[in-house]
């Protein structure tokens, strides 16, 4: 399911349908951008982090917060087949609302790109965050990697699979303090979705492209989140296996499933009209200001939570 499709229908069942007509033709992501206050940040947009024009990020400072702030590098979903940053600037108000220093980055796409261009995109973009994000407030020493659905996978081999970094010279152990996948795919061969098979060279898809092989001891800890009804991402493989596997080899983790958001709807209950399925800006927010788990007592204990 598109995500602009899977959004208003979601604004819809929100009662948010006055916000869709009111808007005219403005896609779903528009509806939620244009309801998102722009006090919350100071935004530096269209920054290089490498010469291609998909190589482009934009950094959400928070007003009125004490610097240095953690930071969270987000990357969005589509399949690796579509997405731009523009349509997620909701996420960095979100974040930025909250106290926290909000990366939101471009990588290249299929078919300009296939596995693992897309990957190495996002390590750069983490890898420019960590050299220049103190001139925009942030902490370099707190950086968090994000992402939803593909952007989760993104993120996830960031954090987990040590050779992305290392092309900056960069270790995840030594600069990322966690990372925080929503509705991500980490075991998915082989592939079924007609739109990712030529993104990972169906039918040669390399084995060394699953996150889940890469959940080892001294990863970074891990927030994980999902749609427990999610129809196009397995939770239960997914979310469930990754947060399995990272546990027994020692890793701190947070798992948790909401049955209210759908796959689509779940980053989108980080704004209103969906904050009320589900506190996933909260969720985000206690894994971030607590240091991953480091820092309090309640916030430092993994573990696993079905909401009702």
């Amino acid at each position: 399911m598109p995500l602009c499709i899977g959004l208003k229908s979601g604004l819809i069942v929100a009662g948010g349908i006055a916000l869709v007509m009111g808007l005219g033709a403005c896609s779903p992501l528009t509806v939620l951008n244009a309801v998102t206050p722009s006090s919350t940040y100071e935004k530096s947009a269209d920054i290089a982090y490498g010469d291609d024009p998909r190589q482009r990020l934009d950094v959400y400072k928070p007003q009125n917060t004490n610097s240095p702030a953690p930071v969270v590098v987000f990357f969005y979903g589509g399949s690796w087949n579509s997405g731009k940053r523009a349509d997620y600037a909701f996420v960095g108000s979100a974040l930025a609302s909250r106290g926290i220093v909000t990366v939101v980055a471009d990588y290249r796409l299929y078919p300009q790109v296939r596995y693992p261009s897309f990957i190495e995109d996002s390590a750069a973009a983490v890898a420019w965050t960590n050299s220049q994000i103190a001139r925009f407030g942030g902490d370099a020493q707190h950086i968090f990697v994000m992402g939803h659905s593909s952007g989760a996978y993104n993120a996830s081999m960031v954090a987990l699979d040590k050779r992305w970094l290392a092309q900056s010279g960069l270790s995840p152990n030594n600069i990322v303090r966690g990372w925080i996948g929503l509705a991500g795919p980490y075991d998915f061969l082989p592939i079924v979705n007609p739109d990712v098979k030529p993104v990972f060279h169906f039918p040669n898809s390399p084995p060394d492209s699953q996150p889940i092989n890469y959940a080892l001891a001294g990863s970074p800890p891990a927030l994980l989140i999902a749609a427990s009804e999610d129809k196009l991402v397995n939770p239960q493989r997914n979310t469930g296996g990754m947060a399995t596997k990272l546990k027994a080899a020692g890793v701190p983790v947070k798992e948790i499933y909401y049955p209210k958001p759908s796959h689509v709807t779940l980053i989108a209950s980080v704004v209103w009209p969906f904050q009320h399925l589900a506190p996933v800006l909260d969720d985000i927010d206690q894994f971030v200001k607590s240091d991953g788990g480091r820092i309090g007592t309640d916030s430092a204990k993994a573990g696993n939570r079905t909401t009702p």
